[in-house]
């Protein structure tokens, strides 16, 4: 390859950039290269070490005082600098106000570069897709996916609620109290269904699943809730199959206690429980608030509950510390069974200690259940002075 290199541009070369070219051939060979270029290209050794020093030595010239080869003017010309409207034109299709303008000719389309292309040639420009692909990236765009960001409304007292929760959290953890956060995670499909992420298996082999995600109605859905106890890292999730409702959030609860969070806290007189503002376990639910004046008097502890302000829920501990890890160890793997669900979430572990119990729950649990209003009277309920409809205290019955 040297020696063929050397051939094609011995006609072309003068003395010095002959040196320079055996010589960089010689470099990039490394050990031993001065030696093969020698043999291949017939240039003396001492011609070719001379040429590596002064590659070595020479000072470079910036590319603005290089010597010009094309006369000035000369070269093929920007597509720009030949039709100036053109960038203009592409910016004014690449504007995302133009998706819901009626009057934009691709208004509800997909923006592939084919299609700018061939809107762009239609109103009289001539460029190709691949060149439209450089003119944007010219222009500072680049292809980008959507990020999850927006929450909604901020509710004005979303941050004093996160202190508040904050300040309570401190207080029971000081005093020896536990504190455990609380939410139903994704409904799950069981079945062989495709579950994102990748995982190692042989080559060409992998997990065959089913091409369309319908509903399995003999083994139907998984309904994950979970615990997670803030100060021994430790969860436990009830996979149920049935509805997820308030009595099935408040019986997940029960499992935890009596299967672990007894023997922790053997000498606890509250519980804190924080959760989100919605969903089973939401602040304007009654049938939450009766399951726990119920968990209550079982237990015969005080419970404290805090939920998070609206559209906030991604800040519930349990997202990060549990869910998330969940979704990493099971990823690749179809959730084939609820026992395969519940072993997977079991193995669940981190580098950080988290320890995971996970329970089938196949209970019967109804939905649409009304509190009347002298069942709800029954509630020891105390609201707290800030945001009681968010903050309150559930005490047992004497």
């Amino acid at each position: 390859m040297v020696a063929a290199r050397h051939q094609a541009l011995e006609g072309f070369l003068d003395e010095r950039l002959r040196r320079l070219h055996v010589a960089a051939e010689a470099k990039v060979l490394g050990r031993g290269g001065i030696k093969r270029v020698s043999q291949a290209t017939g240039v003396a050794r001492g011609t070719i070490i001379a040429g590596i020093k002064e590659l070595d030595s020479a000072e470079r010239i910036p590319p603005e005082q290089a010597r010009r080869v094309r006369r000035p003017g000369a070269g093929r010309k920007k597509l720009v600098d030949q039709d100036p409207g053109m960038r203009e034109a592409l910016e004014r299709l690449v504007d995302p106000v133009t998706r819901g303008d009626p009057q934009s000719p691709l208004r509800w389309t997909c923006k592939s570069l084919m299609q700018l292309a061939r809107e762009l040639r239609a109103q009289g420009h001539a460029i190709s897709h691949v060149s439209v692909g450089v003119l944007l990236k010219d222009l500072g765009y680049s292809l980008q996916g959507n990020r999850k960001t927006l929450e909604g409304a901020s509710h004005p007292d979303r941050n004093a609620q996160f202190e508040y929760i904050n300040a309570k959290t401190q207080a029971a953890l000081g005093s020896g109290q536990p504190v455990i956060s609380v939410d139903t995670k994704k409904k799950e499909l069981v079945g062989r269904y495709k579950n994102g992420g990748k995982e190692w298996r042989p080559q060409g082999e992998p997990e065959q699943v089913n091409v369309y995600d319908f509903l399995d109605q003999e083994l139907g859905r998984a309904n994950p809730y979970g615990v997670y106890d803030i100060a021994t890292n430790t969860g436990w999730v009830s996979v149920g199959t049935d509805h997820d409702t308030a009595s099935f959030a408040v019986a997940t609860i029960r499992r935890w206690w009596f299967a672990m969070g007894r023997a922790v806290y053997p000498a606890a007189k509250e519980l804190m429980i924080m959760a989100d503002g919605g969903g089973s376990n939401g602040s304007r639910v009654r049938l939450w608030k009766l399951e726990l004046q119920r968990l209550a008097d079982e237990l015969n502890l005080t419970i404290r509950v805090s939920h998070f302000p609206p559209g906030t829920s991604k800040w519930n501990k349990i997202e990060h510390r549990l869910f998330s890890y969940i979704s990493l160890n099971w990823r690749g793997q179809p959730l084939v069974t609820h026992e395969v669900i519940v072993n997977l979430i079991a193995a669940t572990t981190t580098r950080k200690g988290l320890k995971v119990r996970a329970e089938l729950d196949t209970a019967q649990y109804q939905k649409g259940i009304k509190v009347t209003d002298a069942e709800f009277a029954t509630i020891r309920i105390a609201r707290d002075d800030f945001h009681g409809d968010w903050n309150y205290v559930i005490s047992p019955n004497p």
